[in-house]
């Protein structure tokens, strides 16, 4: 979402009336004065300072309310319209979305984000004739971006999922979404992430009729089967490819993805390596072989960057520093690095020499080496913030308590740094020093109050390591409004609306984490909920789903541990 901007004669006014007229709507939004003879209701200056502030702290209920009065004092501004709109619906104040969507509809009767507003209202309603009519015309719009806000509602703006199947599959079955590929492959993989299969099979038995011999759709295939259980069937439908991954590199890459997602590691760098190759493709090549352990194909391609790069440039040393550290040939890798002359690739180089040296176990050399990149007067702030963040890593690696002295002198050199503060808090939480967590994050939040990985992590601690629940949900709606499609804030929300016993609500929310981001911690979440809910064969499901992605995940472990599963 843009950042807001008032109407152009609130901006004249503002300069003069912004530091008296602040402070009063600070006041009226932290006692949600919602009285309706307050002159600040009518002031339309005043009600959207009073609704941004509202919106800072959290409290997106008055935040709509001031925001809806103020779209109504604007003379029909468009602007103020639509955010009152959406912060009705991030506040679940369907009346009010309602209110603003008719302001909104007066102003901008064609646009298609109104549309789309008002297709999700329908949803949210129970409208489901409504929201359908509404569907098919954003989808039959002469605009070729209404399918993607069709997509969009759909895929985030329904009640819950077999809402959100029932009337995907009302609109296939209608013929309603448009002949462009793109289109069908994006609801393909929505009805996957719906986790219907039997959708997502009459998808493509569509997609196949009219773009036949599509290799995109053969890779969708591919997904479902592997999706739905069956993967020697998937690695068929990669294999009936054939050479498809010639055609171009986001089709190799998808090949490679898949095979990937099946295990087969081999077969995934066997496919990057068809076609021409970069400095991307032969990281990613090599990356998967050290993972499979695939030492002499390595070796091998390790070999082949050598003689490609017959006189290596700055970024093919590099390249090949990280090849031999795949390889385990840390002393080669060293070599590379310390012939990096400079750019870019020169500061990447200096940080991953002392990550070698550690490997190496001359663990004196590393801190040596990153002690002088930390004091390097000559060095960006960025490079010597990393050299603080990797010394800490290391000794976290090392279970080193003095990866606190680290960040301690991180921020003695550089005072305040977001990112060295975010870090340590992070330790404090993995320790169980909550009010030490929360304190470092609370102070990124008062130099940048709009920090969203702050608020996000902030509001996620309160709400999964204390009690205090509305006070994280008032963080966690602050992120929503900067990035309301944000897997990890969603997340983070359905987490703490099943803290504060909104079971139901909370699945809804998770459920669509789960789809934009298969996550060990979301799969858990999931899991505790359907625990919760006597749903426990499904519980179960989902804490395996969580164990095959990251066992040792910290949520699932607690998880497991209280629900006895």
């Amino acid at each position: 979402m843009p950042v807001f901007s008032p109407p152009r004669t609130a901006r004249l006014r503002a300069a003069l009336l912004v530091p008296l007229l602040g402070l009063a709507c600070a006041a009226h939004a932290q006692r949600g004065d919602l009285d309706r003879h307050d002159p600040l209701h009518q002031d339309l200056l005043g009600a959207t300072l009073a609704g941004e502030f509202a919106v800072q702290a959290g409290r997106l209920d008055e935040a709509a309310n001031w925001y809806l009065d103020a779209a109504r004092q604007s003379d029909g501004d468009p602007g103020l319209a639509e955010r009152a709109t959406r912060i009705a619906l991030l506040a679940g104040d369907d009346r009010r979305a309602a209110q603003a969507l008719e302001l909104w509809r007066r102003h901008a009767p064609d646009s298609l984000p109104m549309r789309a507003a008002e297709a999700t209202l329908s949803l949210r309603a129970g409208r489901d004739r409504v929201a359908r009519r509404q569907l098919e015309a954003l989808l039959r719009s002469d605009d070729p971006a209404g399918w993607r806000h069709a997509f969009t509602v759909l895929g985030g703006g329904a009640r819950d999922q077999a809402q959100a199947t029932r009337l995907l599959g009302q609109l296939v079955d209608s013929g309603a979404i448009p002949d462009v590929l793109q289109a069908w492959m994006a609801f393909g993989g929505l009805a996957q992430r719906l986790d219907r299969a039997d959708l997502t099979e009459r998808i493509l038995e569509r997609i196949v009729a009219r773009f036949p011999g599509e290799p995109r759709v053969a890779l969708l295939r591919a997904s479902q089967l592997r999706e739905s259980g069956r993967p020697d069937e998937a690695r068929q439908a990669l294999l009936a490819l054939g050479d498809a991954a010639l055609i171009g590199p986001d089709l190799r890459m998808g090949i490679a993805s898949e095979y990937e997602a099946l295990g087969d590691l081999t077969d995934a760098e066997r496919t990057l390596a068809m076609g021409p190759q970069d400095g991307r493709t032969y990281v990613l090549r090599a990356s998967l072989l050290a993972r499979g352990e695939n030492k002499a194909a390595l070796a091998a391609l390790y070999d082949e960057v050598k003689a490609v790069a017959l006189t290596p440039n700055p970024a093919q040393r590099l390249l090949l520093g990280q090849m031999a550290e795949y390889l385990e040939q840390y002393d080669e890798a060293l070599d590379w690095y310390q012939t990096v002359p400079g750019g870019a690739e020169r500061a990447q180089a200096r940080l991953r020499s002392a990550r070698v040296l550690h490997e190496l176990d001359r663990k004196d050399d590393a801190w040596a080496r990153l002690r002088e990149l930390q004091s390097d007067g000559g060095s960006d702030e960025d490079m010597r913030r990393n050299a603080y963040l990797l010394e800490a890593e290391l000794r976290q690696n090392d279970n080193d308590p003095t990866e606190l002295d680290v960040y301690n002198r991180g921020l003695a050199a550089m005072p305040d740094d977001p990112a060295v503060l975010y870090s340590r808090a992070l330790m404090w939480e993995r320790r169980d020093d909550i009010p030490r967590a929360e304190a470092d994050l609370r102070r990124v939040l008062v130099a940048d109050p709009e920090n969203v990985a702050a608020l996000n992590a902030l509001g996620y601690t309160l709400a999964d390591r204390t009690t205090r629940y509305t006070e994280a949900l008032e963080l966690i709606d602050r992120a929503r409004v900067a990035e309301p499609d944000n897997a990890a804030i969603i997340d983070s929300y359905g987490w703490v609306l099943y803290r504060l016993g909104r079971n139901e609500d909370a699945l809804v929310e998770l459920r669509r984490a789960f789809s934009m981001m298969k996550d060990a911690e979301v799969a858990a979440h999931i899991g505790e909920v359907l625990w919760v809910l006597g749903r426990h064969d499904e519980a179960r499901r989902y804490f395996d789903e969580a164990r095959g992605i990251d066992p040792e995940n910290r949520s699932l472990i607690r998880a497991l541990e209280k629900t006895g599963a």
